[in-house]
Order: structure tokens, then C-alpha cells, then sequence
């Protein structure tokens, strides 16, 4: 099952367009996009030994394929076939070049291309079952190979140690900053509440003084 889609421009690793997914079915989903980033990144160096390639990461592979100075990368299950996850990209890599090809270049912010989400979700159904019809004889055809596809680990990749503490240490940078944002909001939320009625309290506790005060006299 495909668990993440992400295209970015292999010249400087600027993310532009992404299949969105609440996270709910995938444990550590930020983890997991932290280190797609990491590879874009990695290719925007040229640290990359082909067009083709799967890459082990936990219980995942990520697979990529790198055409027209854009890589196009999909995450999914160790079990999924990986014939299908690269006819998959194919699809996306097709699509893409024809609605977006004269602008990718020129693309300035991240994600210019967000609306292609609704194209990667219509297109992850149609590969969501392996055992369709359409998915079997795509599994089937052998003028499409993948055996020579290379596979490398996420470590070889990024290296070892020091790039997977980089991606927990942004995961989690990421969860903290969350939680910044959240407390400062009720912040924000309390301060205007006392804004709001603090002048009313303040003439209402003055009425009520005054009334006080004047009973008190007579």
C-alpha cells in the first residue's frame, strides 16, 4: 500500500507538490517525511548513483524515480510489489510534466504545486488493490522490468547515525513547536477574554462599591 507521495525539484530540493494524508494509519508519519526531505536534499548535492531507486527504511521502502530535473518518490509497505510502485510514479511523473512542465523551473515557494494532490489520490486508488485486473496485468508485463532497479539502505543513503539523529532531532523539533503554537493560542485566547471584560467587571465592582457605600452613610 503507498503510504506517502512527495515530488520536488532535484536542483535544490524545493518540495513541490505532495500527497496529503492525516497520518492516522501511519505511526511516525513526520519522521518518515523528514527523511523523504533528507534524500531530496541529498540529491540536490548530486549524491545520487541513479534515476531508479528503492530505499529500505524500517518497515517501508521508498522508492524514486528522478526525470526532467524532478524526483518523484512514493513510501510504501515492505510486502507491496514493487512493479506496481514504480508504474505508480510513472503515472504521476506523466501527469505532472503535462499540466506543470513549463513551470517547474520558475517554482519560487514550497509546494506551488499542491493542487496535483487531488491527481495523486485518484491515482493511489487505482493501485490501493494489487489483486484488480488492471493492477495484475500491469504486474504482468514484462516489457516493464524493475529487477535491475538498485536498492540501497536509508542509512547508506543518508549515512550512518548522523543524518537519522538529524531526523528524529526535526521530528521532534516539529512536535515541540506544535505544542508551542497550541499554548500560545489559549494564551492569546485568555488575554483577549480579559481585554473583553475587564472594563465591565471594573464599572460593575465601582456600581457596586458606590452602592455599598451609600447605604453604609445612610
Amino acid at each position: 500500500m503507498v503510504k506517502l507521495t512527495m515530488i520536488a525539484r532535484v536542483t535544490d530540493g524545493l518540495p513541490l507538490a505532495e500527497g496529503l494524508d492525516d497520518g492516522r494509519d501511519q505511526k511516525d508519519a513526520d519522521f518518515y517525511k523528514q527523511q523523504a526531505k533528507l534524500i531530496f536534499k541529498n540529491l540536490s548535492k548530486g549524491h545520487h548513483e541513479a534515476s531508479r531507486m528503492s530505499i529500505e527504511t524500517g518497515t517501508y521502502y521508498f522508492h524514486y524515480i528522478i526525470e526532467g530535473r524532478v524526483c518523484y518518490l512514493t513510501m510504501c509497505d515492505r510486502s507491496y510489489p514493487k512493479k506496481l510502485a514504480f508504474q505508480y510514479l510513472e503515472d504521476l511523473k506523466n501527469e505532472f510534466e503535462r499540466v506543470n512542465g513549463n513551470q517547474i523551473e520558475t517554482a519560487a515557494r514550497p509546494y506551488a504545486f499542491i493542487k496535483f494532490d487531488t491527481f495523486i489520490q485518484k491515482t493511489k486508488k487505482l493501485y490501493l488493490d494489487t489483486r484488480t485486473q488492471r493492477n495484475l496485468a500491469k504486474l504482468n508485463d514484462e516489457l516493464y522490468e524493475v529487477h535491475q532497479i538498485m536498492t540501497r539502505n536509508v542509512q547508506e543513503v543518508l549515512g550512518v547515525g548522523e543524518k537519522l539523529d538529524q531526523v528524529s532531532e526535526m521530528s521532534s523539533r516539529l512536535t515541540s513547536d506544535t505544542r508551542i503554537y497550541a499554548n500560545k493560542a489559549k494564551d492569546l485566547n485568555r488575554q483577549a477574554l480579559i481585554r473583553k471584560y475587564a472594563p465591565i467587571a471594573i464599572v460593575i465592582g465601582v456600581v457596586l462599591m458606590l452602592f455599598w457605600l451609600k447605604n453604609k452613610i445612610w
